[in-house]
């Protein structure tokens, strides 16, 4: 027995319809692709990453995420078990970008062992990468406290695996696609089938079955970012967990839940469209700088990069289609107009907004940012 799908309130309803024309407008957005478009969804699966890892105690920068996405090389100062982790896990989300397209497609007993497998598989041989646990697990309360959390015995895992298969198959598919997916999360993360990775695999698992809805592409409906953002969501994420079970209860209500749920996908929602926004407000003042001073178009993107704090010049060459020698030297006319500066050496060697960047950043973010959060919630 897994843990059900509640009813859903009036008010659920509203804040899913709400959601879901953030989602139909992104869609229409996406339709029409803009230049800044791969940057974008560049920047969101790179804050995924980073907020999803971060819950477990796994810090990089922001720049590093984006380095990683990118397909760079991160700090040689970061320690191998965060690196590790987090290379694990851009992995595990990049084939989650990918399989929301497969035409062939199946919940099953491998799909979970590779998505996990591709998390741990640089772990201790005691987290046996990719294979459900052979003994009892507990999530820990603190030192000397009583655990907040135990697992089911071990014993019961392949049987309740074998059930959640089947529900992500055949089960409420009459529900909304964000009820299953927080419920997808929920059971995963109770049932808590391996020795490590089970929190980042029900994060996963949540924008899989978001993914597999094929209303929007991942980055775009992943609630990892707003989890790992703060320590503030961080806690609350926690307290949602606990607020419903403390063991294997299957019985217990879980509406509490898939509230906290809906409001993380709807603040981050907000989140999105302000992204977005930002985008196109700062593409086109960039594009208005570049006339200014008579460079060629393409360095618009190099500029949106700086702007951010990420240009790096492999990754500029690659967008580009510029040969090695063209990127270089259209990063010294930007270095020699003032409007980038280098930030550290070699292969780890970025760009950052120079004084005329930071501010047209700053503006936009004032403007974009200029009317507060709303609650879902609380009602207008």
């Amino acid at each position: 027995m897994l843990f059900a799908t509640p009813p859903l309130t009036s008010d659920d309803r509203r804040v899913i319809e709400e959601i879901e024309a953030f989602r139909t407008e992104f869609r229409h957005r996406l339709a029409q692709p803009r230049r800044w478009e791969g940057q974008l969804r560049r920047s969101l699966t790179a804050a995924a990453v980073r907020g999803s890892t971060h819950i477990e105690g796994y810090t990089i920068s922001a720049d590093e995420a984006e380095t990683l996405i990118a397909g760079g090389d991160i700090s040689p100062e970061t320690d191998e078990v965060t690196r590790n982790a987090v290379i694990g896990y851009r992995d595990a989300l990049t084939y989650v970008q990918h399989a929301a397209d497969f035409r062939i497609f199946s919940w099953d007993h491998t799909l979970f062992s590779a998505l996990h497998f591709m998390m741990t598989r640089a772990a201790d041989k005691e987290v046996r990468p990719g294979e459900y646990r052979t003994g009892g697990v507990w999530v820990s309360g603190g030192p000397n406290r009583p655990p907040v959390y135990t697992a089911p015995d071990p014993e019961q895992v392949p049987a309740l695996m074998d059930e959640l298969i089947h529900w992500l198959a055949e089960g409420d598919l009459d529900a909304p696609a964000l009820v299953r997916a927080s419920m997808a999360h929920f059971n995963l993360v109770s049932i808590h089938p391996w020795c490590d990775g089970n929190g980042r695999m029900s994060r996963a698992v949540h924008t899989l079955v978001l993914a597999r809805d094929g209303v929007l592409a991942p980055e775009f409906s992943s609630i990892e970012e707003w989890l790992g953002a703060d320590e503030f969501n961080t806690r609350e994420y926690y307290a949602a967990l606990r607020d419903v079970r403390t063991s294997w209860q299957p019985e217990r209500d879980t509406a509490s839940w898939v509230r906290f749920c809906l409001t993380a996908h709807h603040l981050q929602a907000q989140e999105v469209q302000r992204r977005f926004e930002a985008a196109a407000r700062l593409w086109f003042r960039l594009e208005r700088l570049a006339e200014k001073h008579r460079l060629d178009e393409r360095t618009v993107s190099a500029l949106y990069a700086a702007a951010q704090g990420h240009l790096r010049r492999t990754t500029y060459q690659a967008e580009e289609a510029l040969t090695r020698d063209q990127a270089l030297v259209d990063l010294r006319r930007l270095r020699g107009l003032g409007l980038i500066e280098p930030v550290g050496h070699a292969r780890t060697q970025r760009y950052i907004g120079g004084p005329v960047l930071r501010g047209l950043r700053g503006e936009v973010r004032a403007e974009v940012h200029a009317d507060l959060y709303r609650e879902p919630y609380d009602r207008p």
